[in-house]
């Protein structure tokens, strides 16, 4: 295995920079599994696609506006990006700062209107991040929701102007530095209409890392250090799983939640998993996700999944005009490997 397989080129104006109204009339590219021609539809269709039986398994983690923008004392532009919280208050925080070449452990970083917001502490044993604190007498989470923006991709550099956007509408706990994309997709009307047709819905939790977009830089791609993420699975989700006819995750953080739990027996800590083929898949028989990037351990997901017929997939996709990445569109697929 190389990471040569996982690359293709993406036009940079592929890559959807706002996300469309309303949610669910993203486009939907069906697949039907390999030897069949994938279909063209949008996400509303997936009122036809799943039926009884189904079980449909959403991450509902939420997006926290991690993004702040902060002054050093000595006047200088410094940025910080929360990425976990360290204590069960969230004060304490892993987080990426800049400028980090200067800035030093016991430094303290303002807002615009001279609040001393976060202290700086360590470098954490990774090395590219520090443990931080939110100053103040204020609740860390309202701190954050007065000074802190949504911490968009890099790849997206339209402003958005809509917070909850980036939000999926079922999003419940607070932690995570980038959304479950996927299901931005879905709306309450849709999954209404889902649960009518017998679909029923379960929950996980996995805290979304920026991690998740960083590039995979070795040769032999199996190598790679693969990133840790908080998870939780209810026993009752599990439960639904082993019954259900088919069991539809929305979205690669749903999916990695599930398969660590079912391959550890633990319902809830960090997750180590790493997937990619061979991979012999316990829980997941069909996967709603957005087109990822290149050289990324996502697409090596979804490579485990369906195969090298991936590339069949994006091509179509590519070919179709259809959008990319967090604010694009969707594919449905259809497990490949045996599970």
């Amino acid at each position: 295995m190389q990471i040569e397989d996982f690359d293709y080129h993406l036009p940079p104006e592929r890559i959807a920079q706002v996300p469309l109204e309303p949610r669910d009339s993203s486009r939907l590219l069906i697949d039907r599994g390999p030897g069949r021609v994938a279909e063209h539809g949008h996400v509303t269709d997936l009122v036809d696609e799943l039926r009884d039986g189904d079980l449909l398994v959403v991450n509902d983690s939420k997006v926290i506006p991690a993004r702040l923008t902060l002054r050093r004392e000595t006047g200088g532009a410094a940025e910080v990006v929360l990425l976990e919280p360290l204590d069960p208050q969230r004060r304490s925080w892993e987080a990426l700062v800049r400028p980090a070449r200067k800035l030093r452990a016991g430094e303290t970083l303002y807002t615009s209107d001279g609040t001393a917001l976060v202290a700086v502490g360590d470098r954490t044993a990774a090395g590219d991040t520090f443990r931080v604190t939110i100053l103040g007498e204020a609740a860390p989470l309202d701190s954050l929701q007065r000074f802190g923006v949504m911490p968009l991709p890099p790849y997206i550099t339209t402003a958005l102007a809509d917070a909850e956007r980036y939000q999926t509408v079922y999003a419940n706990e607070p932690g995570s530095a980038a959304a479950p994309t996927a299901g931005l997709h879905l709306t309450p009307t849709l999954i209404e209409q889902l649960t009518a047709r017998g679909v029923e819905l379960a929950r996980v939790e996995l805290v979304v890392g920026l991690d998740t977009f960083k590039l995979v830089d070795e040769p032999d791609p199996t190598t790679h250090l693969i990133h840790t993420e908080r998870y939780s699975v209810p026993a009752t989700t599990m439960e639904a799983c082993q019954q259900a006819r088919r069991v539809v995750a929305v979205g690669t953080t749903a999916t990695r939640a599930l398969e660590t739990a079912a391959a550890t027996g633990v319902l809830e800590g960090r997750s180590q998993l790493f997937i990619y083929r061979p991979y012999e898949w316990a829980i997941v028989d069909l996967l709603l996700t957005n087109f990822h990037m290149p050289r990324t351990t996502l697409l090596m997901m979804i490579d485990a999944f369906v195969g090298s017929r991936w590339r069949d997939l994006y091509g179509t996709a590519l070919a179709g005009d259809y959008r990319f990445l967090s604010f694009g569109d969707a594919m449905l697929l259809t497990r490949s490997a045996p599970r």
